[in-house]
């Protein structure tokens, strides 16, 4: 049992929750609580981490029973004093179960090689990891084929970023890339998809348009929107109706908008 603050796995961890760079170089996050655990695929999980007193818990055998581990498996599993794992956790009511987990890499070729019409989320600058959770959650749950985002986009492995996509991380497609207009806006006009972007001078409002075939929606940067260039450079300016004086929509309401009225036109097909 780990007893010490200072243990080697302890310090690794809390670095691996707590910075970005860390998480890229051991090419693992961490993710918290029971559900998240229990939705992990077993060939993606590097390491659990309890609390001695969920260790004690009936619950606990049963969910690491369901993985297939047991809780004697020391390559898989570490028990961890309750006031170190507190400290540990990134969540104010730790449910005693913290692991790492590997991470998948995508190429861009991979996306949009998986089916004949995808429907992408391309992200700008996203900022807010709740909005990129929720984008995340909500685009799994409306079919969308993958996310690709600029590489200044928040990180998709930021814990709160992880919380709020409730599993969907572990099966939605994400790859980010330095430029989306060199990158990704070619290979996407030479796969015949179509790209639209959510503005006040939109062409049409966004329920007009057909997304059966292959789409993808630009999503920009929460204060800024979406950039300029970007803008001149998609096929499609849509609109999305407001009353009152709203504006603007928030990024993860829009995409979400914009998502599910892809999938119900494809529903209908």
């Amino acid at each position: 049992m780990i007893t010490s603050a200072s243990n080697v796995q302890i310090k690794k961890v809390q670095q691996i929750l707590k910075k970005a760079k860390v998480r890229r170089e051991e090419q693992v996050f961490a993710v918290e609580g029971i559900k998240m655990f229990s939705e992990v695929p077993k060939s993606r999980l590097q390491k659990v981490y309890l609390s001695q007193s969920f260790a004690e818990k009936e619950e606990c055998g049963r969910i690491l029973q369901e993985k297939g581990i047991s809780i004697e498996e020391t390559a898989y599993v570490e028990i961890v004093d309750d006031k170190i794992f507190k400290n540990l956790s990134d969540t104010v009511t730790p449910q005693g179960v913290l692991c790492l987990v590997k991470m998948e890499n995508f190429t861009l070729s991979e996306i949009l090689s998986g089916e004949e019409n995808p429907l992408l989320m391309i992200l700008e600058d996203l900022q807010d990891p709740g909005n990129l959770g929720t984008i995340l959650r909500t685009g799994e749950g409306a079919g969308v084929t993958g996310v690709i985002m600029s590489r200044t986009s928040v990180d998709v492995f930021n814990p709160k970023v992880i919380r709020s996509t409730m599993g969907s991380v572990y099966r939605m497609p994400i790859i980010y890339v330095n430029s989306i207009e060199d990158e990704v806006l070619p290979l996407l006009k030479e796969k015949g998809i179509t790209t639209y972007a959510a503005h006040l001078e939109g062409r049409n409002d966004y329920d007009k348009e057909c997304y059966t075939k292959g789409t993808a929606f630009l999503i920009g940067n929460e204060g800024n929107g979406l950039s300029e260039h970007l803008t001149e450079r998609a096929d499609t300016l849509i609109k999305i109706p407001m009353q009152g004086k709203v504006e603007s929509l928030n990024a993860a309401m829009a995409s979400g908008i914009l998502m599910y009225e892809a999938y119900r036109q494809r529903r209908k097909n």
